[in-house]
């Protein structure tokens, strides 16, 4: 059985939807974790990374898949071909969906096709949906961001195994879904700073980084904690959680080659590793150092 972690980003304190906010263990967005498995999902657009070793040389793919379009043909048209192809070619993910996240109930209720669909005329989801696929109806500049922060990340991270990662919609839950190898990128979440609904449910703090901008550097925060936690979490200081956290951020402004996280923890990092040029990513991230 696949084990589930649940991430919880920006939410709101009281909404008319349902959230996700009930596994152990959960951590929130800014900055604390843990995280929601997922497994893969249909293909659209792929990119190429560089090889690890066990490729034998060859290239190594990373598929942005567009589940979102086969998710929003359903919810908006009832589109019966579209539900048998989430069900049949792709279980794992549906099934996390409606169970998990969503909570509608068991897949194999007779009438869970019918309550998933019912959820999502809400006439606010059904906006989310129709904005999701206009903003976000070409990706390529996703795409590029994820091929080169892969890039580099293939030389900081040599084991760290490439994912599948794929697109959502959501019901305001996570921003972030990380499973078996995989990233599962909720575009809800991503709609602007100044979308109208964020407004009325968001500070300007956590408005500022529900943007398309942050959309590679979230996927690539929570991909390499889900492989890279801090050990003993819970025995943890507050102080050695902040540590941990800013390493990671630390890693993920080099793999986007620019400092997208300004945190001072994220900064100790990055002058530890420049008057410790012989220590490795891998060694950074799990052990204490410089705590």
């Amino acid at each position: 059985m696949q084990k589930h972690y649940g991430l919880q980003r920006h939410m709101p304190m009281s909404c008319n939807l349902m959230f996700f906010n009930n596994y152990s263990g959960r951590f929130v967005r800014n900055f604390y974790y843990i995280i929601l498995a997922i497994a893969t999902i249909l293909v659209s657009c792929e990119i190429r990374i560089k090889p690890n070793e066990d490729t034998n040389g060859e290239e190594q793919s990373v598929g942005v898949q567009r589940y979102d379009r086969l998710q929003s043909r359903y919810l908006t048209t009832g589109d019966f071909s579209a539900l048998q192809q989430m069900n049949i070619d792709y279980p794992m993910e549906t099934r996390t969906l409606v169970e998990d996240v969503l909570k509608l109930g068991e897949v194999n209720d007779p009438e869970i096709n019918s309550k998933f669909l019912n959820f999502y005329q809400d006439t606010i989801l059904q906006s989310l949906i129709a904005d999701v696929e206009l903003q976000y109806s070409c990706i390529d500049d996703i795409n590029a961001q994820f091929k080169s922060a892969f890039m580099r990340l293939a030389s900081m991270l040599p084991d760290l195994k490439m994912p599948t990662i794929y697109t959502q919609i959501g019901a305001l839950d996570q921003s972030i879904v990380i499973g078996d190898n995989a990233i599962g990128i909720s575009l809800d979440k991503y709609l602007g700073a100044d979308y109208p609904l964020y407004r009325k449910y968001y500070t300007p703090s956590q408005r500022r980084m529900m943007t398309r901008a942050y959309i590679v550097p979230d996927a690539l925060c929570f991909y390499i904690l889900s492989h890279y936690p801090l050990k003993d979490y819970e025995s943890s200081t507050q102080a050695e959680r902040d540590a941990h956290m800013g390493k990671i951020m630390w890693v993920v402004n080099k793999a986007m080659g620019r400092q997208v996280f300004k945190a001072k923890y994220a900064a100790e990092a990055d002058r530890y590793m420049r008057s410790h040029a012989s220590v490795k990513v891998s060694q950074l991230l799990t052990s204490k150092l410089y705590q």
